[in-house]
This record gives structure tokens, sequence and C-alpha cells, in this order.
């Protein structure tokens, strides 16, 4: 379950004096207990009441009807990857509030019982916090397709409290969030690594104990998709499809190019250890295997 740690007693910061002290520090981010060990120094930014709202009001004067790239809806983007970190705020409205009728509860991932392919720290900044049923899991030993056993051991409910400081761990721990009882705001101190495009994320079927879907999309997997139809990138989606580290990426050459060749790419895939079970079922259903 995401591990609750001791926020510390230090005095308020601002977020550019946080920001200068993750530069300085040493820490791997990737490292979940590293990552734990600035829990202290990210609760300083929490208990700064004011920052928040005050870059929420300049966030709005600078768009002045700009449509600026964010995580969705519900996030502000405190600090952009730097290669290390990134910082974000996170908006919980209540089940009954207009924007979450309008949006709809899964543009906030409510009731979307999901893991996550990086650790972050979560503090609850404002509001009475949103609720979660926790779960964990072994992330790096599940099959990832939907369908396969998540074998997710439950744990229980948690609310992120104000002031309250939990660390999520990558591919261990799971949750489904429930809208708050009143709006409510989080801030996450979140590990930044150029791998995790081609680390996979799940949603899982709690019902079942499955996954239900995979989450991850990397920029390359649409490409493929749109290039290869125009006739173009052939030989390069050949190469993903046979020598790319990432199983994910591979799948997404082999399916694009299976529209020309089902026979063909599924019995390259058939060899491949990640997708030999999904090409050996394409292969049956196309009466090949």
């Amino acid at each position: 379950m995401p591990l609750a740690l001791d926020p510390g007693d230090g005095a308020p910061i601002g977020l550019d004096a946080l920001v200068a002290a993750l530069a300085d520090s040493r820490v791997d981010a990737r490292d979940a207990d590293g990552l734990a060990s600035l829990g202290p120094l990210f609760a300083r930014l929490g208990r700064n009441p004011d920052f928040l709202a005050a870059m929420a009001v300049d966030e709005l004067l600078r768009r002045t009807g700009e449509a600026r790239p964010l995580y969705g809806p519900q996030v502000l983007l405190l600090h952009p990857p730097d290669g290390r970190f990134l910082l974000r705020a996170c908006f919980w409205p209540a089940a009954d509030d207009a924007v979450t009728r309008a949006a709809g509860p899964a543009s906030f991932f409510y009731s979307l019982p999901h893991d996550h392919n990086f650790s972050f720290l979560s503090y609850g900044y404002f509001g009475p916090g949103y609720e979660s049923d926790d779960y964990e899991y072994d992330g790096w030993s599940v099959g990832g397709r939907p369908g396969d056993p998540a074998r997710l051991v439950p744990i229980g409910r948690r609310r992120l409290s104000p002031g309250a400081l939990v660390l999520y761990r990558a591919r261990r721990d799971v949750h489904c969030q429930l809208p708050p009882a009143a709006l409510s705001v989080s801030l996450n101190l979140m590990a930044f690594d150029p791998a995790q495009p081609w680390i996979d994320q799940y949603r899982f079927d709690l019902g079942r104990g499955t996954i239900a879907e995979c989450l991850t999309v990397a920029p390359s997997e649409a490409l493929l998709a749109l290039a290869l139809p125009f006739g173009e990138g052939a030989d390069v989606a050949a190469r993903i499809a046979r020598h790319h580290p990432s199983p994910r990426l591979r799948h997404a050459a082999i399916t694009a190019l299976a529209a020309e060749a089902p026979e063909y790419w599924w019995e390259v895939a058939a060899d491949d250890p990640a997708l030999g079970e999904t090409a050996r079922d394409r292969l049956a259903a196309l009466g090949g295997g």
C-alpha cells in the first residue's frame, strides 16, 4: 500500500526554494527510498498556504484564451520535467460539483483502479482529501495482457487528509480513488525517468482480479499506426517489430505491419517471448495456428 511518511515540522518554503533544493540534492528519484527521503522537504512546500492560489491566478492571466498543455482537467503543472523530478498540483472535485458532472468521473480517475509507472510523493494540501481503496501487487511479474491475473492484495481504504504525506511506489501500489466530500487539492513530487514511456501502467478489473487494459501509449505507437496506412515506414516498422527493447512498441509495429501481411507478421511475433501468446491467439483466429 502507499507508505505513510513523517512530514516533519520544517517551516514553509516557496516553490522556487523547493526546486532549487531538489536541484542540489543527490537523490536518485527513481529509487523509492531516495524519493521518500525528500518527503520532509516536499512537505514544507505543502505548508505554504499561499503559493498555489497565486500561481493559479498567474496561470489564468497568462493563458488569455490559449490552450496550454496540462495533464487533464484536474492538473496544474508546477515545475516541468527536469530529467529527475516533476511537480504538479491535482484538483479533486466532489461528486456533485459542476465540473465532475460536466467532465464525468472518469476524467478525474475516480473509480478507475490503476497503478503508476513512476514513484511519487503526494501531500494533502487543501480540503478534506480524496479517499482510495488501496492494493499491492508485483507489477514486474504480471503478463501484462488484458485478462491476465493481477494478483492484487487488498489493503483497505485511506483518505489523503490535510497534511498527510504518502509515497506511491511504481508498479507496486494500486489505488481506486473516490471523490472527496468537498473540493480538495494534493501536491505531487514525481520521479521522472526517460524510460517511463516504455514502462506499462495498468487499469485493473477488481471484480475479476485481472488487468483490464494498458494505459500507457508512447507517441511512436501512434506514428506507426498513422504512417503505414499511407505507405511509409514499413522498413522502420519491421526493425522495430524485431529488435526494439519495448514489448509494447514491438506489438504496435507487428499490429501495424499485420494489416497487410497478418500471417507472416504474427508468425514472426510467435517467436517473441513477450508477444508469443498474443501472436498464437491471432494465428488461431486467422486459422493459421
